[in-house]
């Protein structure tokens, strides 16, 4: 596995699939900034948010849609069309995953805590869920809603001291000032 964070202003990404799941993953991107991601939907998904509906199209991406993608989550579709849309995606060039199918993934989903700008991840690479649960559950109690004022703090510095044209070393020993005298990590 090769851990990545992606902008998605500059990545066209959606969903397709059906209910719960579909909406779920939907809401996750958009929680990621994805505010251009779609949901494809022959079903869709019962209570769909007003501030969703736009971005709904009630049909299962085609060859056309497909050809504007470059990431597509697949969620809440029977296994025999789950695999047909993802082969379809990786021959548009796609980068596709199927929830809870990972010899039809090409990229794994990681567990996420999300403190403003702090973005902490753990990952199984799809063997165990249920393990990066856990383990998110227990990294959410040690870095708690704190931290998204902290980065800020850290980053309003950091700007300060880019503008006095420190070096990448410098930077980091500043930062790591910052944290023993704040004793963030103690």
């Amino acid at each position: 596995m090769i851990p990545l964070s992606l902008d998605p202003t500059f990545v066209r990404v959606a969903v397709a699939g059906r209910g719960r799941p579909a909406l779920t993953r939907l809401q996750a991107l958009r929680a990621g900034g994805a505010e251009t991601a779609v949901l494809y939907s022959d079903d869709p998904p019962t209570g769909l948010p007003r501030d969703l509906g736009a971005v709904l199209r009630p049909h299962l991406p085609d060859a056309a849609a497909l050809a504007e993608l470059r990431l597509l989550w697949i969620s809440g579709l029977p296994d025999d069309t789950a695999a047909g849309l993802a082969a379809a995606a990786r021959d548009a060039g796609v980068l596709v995953n199927v929830e809870d199918r990972p010899e039809l993934c090409d990229f794994h989903n990681v567990a996420e805590i999300r403190r403003g700008n702090l973005l902490l991840t753990v990952s199984t690479g799809g063997r165990s869920p249920g393990l990066a649960a856990r383990l998110r559950a227990k990294l959410g109690c040690e870095f708690g809603p704190e931290w998204a004022e902290r980065v800020e703090e850290i980053g309003v510095r950091r700007d300060q001291w880019r503008r006095q044209k420190r070096s990448l070393r410098e930077l980091s020993v500043l930062t790591d000032d910052v944290l023993e005298a704040a004793g963030w990590l103690a």
